[in-house]
């Protein structure tokens, strides 16, 4: 065997904490960017977060910088605009969601 028992799990462990979406950083950020509603309601930021990464691909990376390294300039302009339009409709849908909820409490 090539590698140990102790030596794969000591890299499995220490491997899990390095593996990261690279949509959720920049989700996050025009989230912010974006609502001032996210900037002081953490529950509504979550939604928001989960709603627009929901409709984004995945694209799992160790480091940021690797993707930014191999994407072309189109292909970044690419993903900001579809970051972009999934955080405004994840506003939308989250906003309207809470709307709606409020008005069938009231009743």
């Amino acid at each position: 065997m090539l590698l140990g028992i102790k030596r794969y799990n000591k890299t499995d462990e220490s491997g899990r904490d390095s593996v990261h979406n690279y949509y959720e950083k920049l989700v996050f950020e025009e989230i912010l960017k974006t609502s001032t509603e996210a900037k002081t309601d953490g529950n509504f930021l979550a939604d928001v977060a989960c709603v627009a990464l929901n409709r984004l691909p995945p694209r799992y990376v160790r480091y940021d910088v690797d993707m930014s390294f191999f994407l072309s300039p189109v292909e970044l302009e690419e993903i900001t605009h579809k970051v972009k339009n999934a955080v405004l409709e994840a506003i939308e849908y989250v906003s309207n969601s809470d709307k709606n909820r409020g008005a069938n409490t009231a009743n």
